[in-house]
Order: C-alpha cells, then sequence, then structure tokens
C-alpha cells in the first residue's frame, strides 16, 4: 500500500470508526489515557471460551490513536486471549503503515495497552487461586 493511501485509511477510520461504542455484556472492560496528547480509550471485549468474540471500544483523542483502535479492534475479533496477549508496539505500527515520532507512538498504542490492561486483568481475576 502507498504511503498516501496509508494516510486515507488512517484518516477513514478516524472519522468513520469501526466497532465504537460500548458493549453491554462485556466480559473484559477497561480504560486509560495518554497524558501527553490528551488521548482517552476505553475498550470492551466479549471473550467466550477463550477467544474474543466481540469488541468496542470508545474515547476522544487525536486521529493516530482512534484511528489505531479502530483498526486494533476489526483484528482482534476472533483471536485468541494468548494471541491478543502477544500483539507488540511493531504490531500496531505495522498496521498503521506509517513513520511516527516517539509522541505519537504513545498515541498509536494507547488501545493496544488498554486491550493488554484488560486481558491480563481477566486472566488474572480467572486464575486467582494460581500460586505464582
Amino acid at each position: 500500500m502507498e504511503y498516501s493511501e496509508t494516510i486515507d485509511e488512517i484518516l477513514d477510520h478516524y472519522r468513520n470508526p469501526r466497532n465504537y461504542g460500548e458493549l453491554a455484556d462485556a466480559t473484559v472492560r477497561a480504560k486509560d489515557s495518554n497524558p501527553l496528547c490528551g488521548d482517552v480509550i476505553e475498550m470492551f471485549l466479549k471473550v467466550d471460551g477463550g477467544k474474543i468474540v466481540d469488541v468496542r471500544f470508545r474515547g476522544k483523542g487525536c486521529a493516530i490513536s482512534q484511528a489505531s483502535a479502530s483498526m486494533l479492534t476489526e483484528r482482534l475479533k476472533g483471536m485468541t486471549l494468548e494471541e491478543a496477549r502477544s500483539l507488540d508496539r511493531n504490531y500496531v505500527l505495522d498496521m498503521l503503515g506509517v513513520n511516527l515520532s516517539p509522541v505519537r507512538v504513545k498515541c498509536a498504542t494507547l488501545s493496544l495497552k488498554v486491550m493488554k490492561v484488560g486481558v491480563y486483568s481477566y486472566l488474572g481475576s480467572s486464575v486467582k487461586d494460581l500460586e505464582v
């Protein structure tokens, strides 16, 4: 994909976010912010049998943070919790397909951080009796 097509895709996800809104029967719910840019992301995941069967997000902030959340939610559907847990910042940066400054990397990876906080919290609460 060419750079201009990538920018167009990011802007489309920002203007027309996919999976936007609250998920009433969410199994996992997490929220965080990026104080440098004012971004806020809240993510809702419906987990069944160790798999993400539905996901929604809501938030506010810059085009990069909101587009990244929209794009990530599209890819999370159908993933196992282990697959989601293994995602890293390079996955998100490759997904966006543009070079970002260090400040913008924080914007881009906020949704990944929120998802991981939720997944780790969910897994921790479901294995709380396990000795570490």
